[in-house]
């Protein structure tokens, strides 16, 4: 297994509720290496984090390992059914998100809309 994979699966086990259904696979085309990550459905939310800024996080690092190497490395987070990320169901993303669908990532979690952020006014934030 290579370096960039290791590093992957490593975060993420660190992450997640079922680490043993945590795997990866590794592919090398014209542009670039390809890892995409398999997880348990219950875990989904763990890894993307909220605002999905858990998933760019470790993109991030993984861009940082993959330099070192000189390497362009880039993440899938393969979405399997019935992961608990709200109620998606294939549909096309909605057009009052924060984030429009040319900056997410392909198994990106789409951004929560302000009517549907599942917090309170009163939550207060806290990282």
């Amino acid at each position: 297994m290579e370096q960039d994979q290791e590093f992957v699966e490593y975060i993420v086990k660190a992450l997640v509720d079922n680490p043993q259904d945590v795997r990866t696979e590794r592919t090398v085309d014209e542009m670039g290496v390809l890892i995409t990550l398999f997880i348990n459905p219950a875990d989904m939310g763990q890894v993307i984090g909220r605002m999905g800024q858990t998933a760019k996080a470790v993109r991030t690092l993984l861009r940082v390992v993959g330099a070192k190497h000189k390497a362009r490395v880039n993440l899938k987070i393969n979405e399997p059914e019935g992961s608990h990320r709200g109620h998606h169901g294939g549909q096309s993303h909605h057009s009052d998100n924060h984030m429009s669908d040319s900056h997410m990532s392909e198994g990106q979690a789409e951004m929560s809309t302000p009517t549907d952020s599942g917090m309170d006014d009163d939550d207060d934030f806290k990282l």
